[in-house]
């Protein structure tokens, strides 16, 4: 706003705007104080059930979101002689054109789509993506799912019978919280929405309950737990297991109120039974009596849930952990159950819903590798080859939604090539960043401020129950486009040209009534609450719907409403497993493990200033002993290398790093040509992504492991 603008405008012009925040899984209440055009204020909202007063320094971004003068806010072409803008129909029609022509000449599957993980952070690009790409009725399909959740939603399909039946540590009720490979502290919880962690930890530890995390550095949530173990990257699996062992050795398994609904838990129990205690210990670093302790401890707590995330889900045995941690809470007859691990019953239902997916998994594989299906997508970790290989099928064109690969998927380097390889590509992204300069077309949607809200995802993984509509804070400008606009104007296209049949489709908000209406709180289930969008537009600050409450088995979705214990690809996966751990010897090299802070959020938000501001954060953390072997000094530049690729970066002495581990920030590396965004050199960092290998894989579903790769460091 001008000054002659703001002098227009009175104090009597003020306004406060209520709605969630959409940067992170943490979706916390914020009150926005607002003047004509210009944000005054953002503060949390003291009144949201979720995030009870609670909010964390990216928020106050979403002000610079919206004023940065680097968001793209109309479509622009590449050409030969640099970027020029073009008038939407144009760029509808261009597209629209070149991927059906692609079509035309090599079949669907030489277009492929790669979903970033934004998606899910904005409801027009989960209510409308889907139905846009569904019209290229490609196998080609990646999203960031592979290099994230995917062994969660694998083992919730596997064993519950949906993909998205992802059980949720109930903190707020819980006595012993045992935590592997997260960090809440700066992350406010990942499938886990616990907006207020630090509040929910510091009752859980005033009503005499205790969390004990594994992580191989002594992270943020580190330092306020009741305990800290160091553990090898990748070897979560082998703790897990001798808990699993230990609990069944000395009888302290519970039956708990699920007895005679575990299908296969003596044949998963017998098998782990079977590994050598001595052999896990080792692998894994941590001695048999402290293992022997925690096991006691959990199995013998009043409450308790185990809770996994990034750091064991993006490893080589990411779904054996994640399986582990289901029979862990299983066994001690912790799940589904008050202050254990329970199921969420959100507003709008995507379980028992008529368009729910449940999953699907090995329906076909890739072209190349033969990596398997899961949900209609394959692993995005084949995405370059399946570009680079010749041949049927060879993928030509790529969509991309929100995403941002090169930084975020293995091997980034060899990703960064491949687009180049590519006839045509499309970016429905408002940056101009390391994956999109590669596009054709850029097609920009409106900002999080410009458009209405409902975190269909976020609220069916919280810690309560809760729903909150988010109405647009401010009017979008005339000449600009939602996100599932766009997907609509180029779904009509595309489907003419290739005669597939189109109807109509709701707008997002229309889908999310229904869904209200259907739901479990809504007038068709006859809920007292009724609950309604227009409910939910009455009540700005949200609606609490209470705390999570046990649901199983009649909220199962597999046959006979069974938990199904002993997946047959998990039985052989922990036989290989087993091979493996008796043949372990002690190593000397360095392994490479990422890490997140709370201002930001994986390749998000590197151009809000507020943000980035201060000591610069993506150096390349060492133990002072690894630095000392190697010759090298605390703040030298040096050489990080792996089998794909290498890194020059400065080296930071931490003695909250594992000895043999060394870690970068993941997200950063924003300095391929013309994409440094409002960024200052100090802060373009490195991509770690440089260094994780596209071979290096959970062999079970292809999910990325990005944690745990081994590197070599150097003087540079």
């Amino acid at each position: 706003m001008n000054q002659t603008e703001a002098a227009s405008v009175s104090p009597a012009d003020e306004r406060i705007h209520h709605r969630a925040c959409n940067l992170c899984e943490a979706i916390c209440g914020l009150e926005i104080r607002v003047r004509g055009n210009d944000i005054l204020s953002i503060r949390p909202d003291d009144a949201d059930p979720l995030s009870q007063g609670h909010i964390c320094p990216k928020a106050v971004a979403l002000k610079d979101l919206y004023e940065d003068p680097d968001r793209l806010r109309q479509p622009i072409r590449r050409t030969e002689s640099g970027w020029e803008p073009m008038e939407w129909e144009a760029a509808f029609d261009l597209v629209a054109d070149r991927l059906c022509g692609i079509v035309e000449k090599h079949g669907p599957d030489a277009v492929a789509n790669y979903l970033g993980n934004p998606t899910v952070h904005n409801y027009g690009g989960l209510t409308h993506g889907p139905r846009f790409l569904g019209t290229i009725r490609t196998k080609n399909r990646f999203s960031a799912t592979s290099v994230d959740q995917l062994p969660h939603q694998l083992l919730a399909y596997w064993m519950y019978g949906h993909q998205l039946l992802v059980p949720i540590a109930d903190i707020d009720r819980c006595d012993y919280l045992l935590v592997l490979g997260a960090n809440p502290m700066a992350s406010n919880g990942s499938l886990m929405t616990v907006p207020a962690f630090p509040k929910r930890l510091k009752a859980l530890q005033a009503r005499g309950g205790k969390l004990v995390l594994l992580d191989p550095r002594r992270t943020e949530t580190a330092e306020v737990a009741d305990e800290h173990l160091f553990i090898r990257p990748g070897t979560d699996a082998a703790f897990l297991a001798a808990l699993l062992k230990i609990i069944d050795r000395d009888n302290l398994a519970q039956p708990g109120r699920l007895s005679g609904f575990e299908d296969g838990l003596e044949v998963a129990m017998a098998d782990i039974g079977a590994l050598d205690l001595d052999a896990l210990s080792a692998h894994c670093g941590i001695d048999i009596p402290t293992i022997e302790r925690i096991a006691r401890a959990f199995a013998t707590a009043p409450r308790a849930a185990a809770y996994g995330r990034m750091g064991v889900s993006t490893q080589v045995r990411g779904t054996l952990c994640q399986w582990l941690i289901q029979l862990l809470n299983i066994v001690t007859g912790n799940l589904d159950r008050e202050g254990g691990a329970l199921f969420t019953q959100p507003a709008v239902d995507l379980i028992d819903n008529p368009t729910s997916k449940p999953g699907s998994f090995g329906r076909w594989k890739s072209r190349v590798r033969g990596l398997p299906e899961f949900g209609g997508e394959l692993p995005v970790a084949a995405l370059a080859e399946e570009i680079l290989t010749e041949g049927e099928g060879q993928v030509r064109a790529l969509i991309t939604m929100a995403g941002n690969p090169v930084l975020s998927t293995p091997n980034g380097a060899q990703l960064d090539r491949a687009l180049d390889a590519l006839d045509f590509m499309v970016s429905i992204d408002f940056y101009l960043n390391e994956t999109t300069r590669h596009a054709d077309v850029i097609l920009p949607p409106t900002c999080t401020l410009e458009h209405d809200h409902y975190d269909l995802i976020f609220h069916a993984f919280a810690v309560r129950n809760t729903a909150r509509y988010s109405a647009p804070l401010f009017e979008r400008p005339a000449d600009a486009r939602h996100d599932w606009e766009i997907f609509e104007a180029l779904g009509d296209r595309i489907a003419a040209r290739l005669g597939s049949k189109r109807t109509p489709h709701p707008r997002p908000d229309q889908v999310v009534d229904m869904g209200l209406q259907i739901g479990p709180y809504g007038g068709m289930r006859k809920h007292p609450m009724k609950l309604s969008l227009a409910a939910l537009k009455a009540a700005p600050h949200g609606v609490d719907l209470g705390a999570l409450e046990p649901s199983l088995p009649q909220r199962l979705q597999t046959p006979g409403k069974f938990i199904l214990c002993a997946p047959p690809a998990m039985i052989a996966e922990l036989a290989d497993f087993a091979k493996e751990i008796k043949g372990v010897t002690s190593e000397s090299g360095l392994s490479l493990i990422g890490r997140r802070h709370v201002r930001s959020n994986n390749s998000w938000m590197h151009n809000s200033q507020r943000l980035v501001k201060g000591p610069v954060r993506n150096r390349l953390l060492m133990h002072p002993d690894d630095l000392a072997s190697r010759g090298l000094r605390d703040g030298a530049k040096v050489r990080v290398a792996s089998r794909v690729g290498a890194v020059e970066v400065e080296v930071e002495a931490s003695d909250a790093m594992m000895p043999g581990v060394v870690s970068l920030p993941h997200g950063w590396g924003h300095d391929r040509a013309g994409t440094r965004i409002g960024i200052a050199e100090a802060h373009a960092g490195v991509s770690p992504n440089d260094l994780t290998d596209d071979q290096y894989l959970d062999a079970v579903c292809g999910n990325a492991a990005l944690n745990g790769v081994p590197v070599t460091v150097a003087a540079a």
